[in-house]
């Protein structure tokens, strides 16, 4: 094993064993989302086996819609010992409220442009001064 204490990993084996690249997991460092524990002789990082956990939370939090900087204030509640649940339920219904509002406005959407194909064999002849009637009216 290429660590020095094994309780520590490597930047490549934390890649290997959570499939995130190098570059995203320097990237999450710069961003405070996560933390090396420590440097060895040569500089390179090591991390916790807890980084894992970390790592899976950012991966699932991103999937369920949550930004960076949403997910990095959860983590900084969670880092002051306090379970983030509460934040990450507001953070939650949030994102629900604006997932119906983006339905509303695509069903909103969707019923004029099937109005607009409905009436596309009504018109006969395309006046010259329009680019297309149908949309201009």
């Amino acid at each position: 094993m290429l660590t020095q204490d094994k309780q520590l990993l490597l930047i490549g084996q934390v890649t290997e064993l959570s499939g995130i690249s190098i570059r995203t997991i320097r990237y999450y460092e710069s961003l405070d989302l996560i933390q090396a524990s420590a440097r060895t002789e040569g500089g390179f990082r090591q991390f916790s086996l807890d980084v894992l956990t970390r790592l899976d939370f950012i991966k699932r939090a991103q999937h369920l819609g949550l930004s960076l900087e949403e997910i990095r204030d959860i983590l900084q509640v969670y880092d002051q010992g306090e379970p983030p649940c509460c934040e990450i339920q507001e953070k939650l219904q949030e994102k629900l409220f604006k997932i119906d509002h983006q339905i509303e406005q695509l069903l909103t959407l969707r019923g004029e442009i099937q109005g607009l194909l409905s009436g596309w064999q009504n018109r006969e002849k395309q006046p010259q001064e329009s680019i297309c009637p149908i949309i201009q009216k």
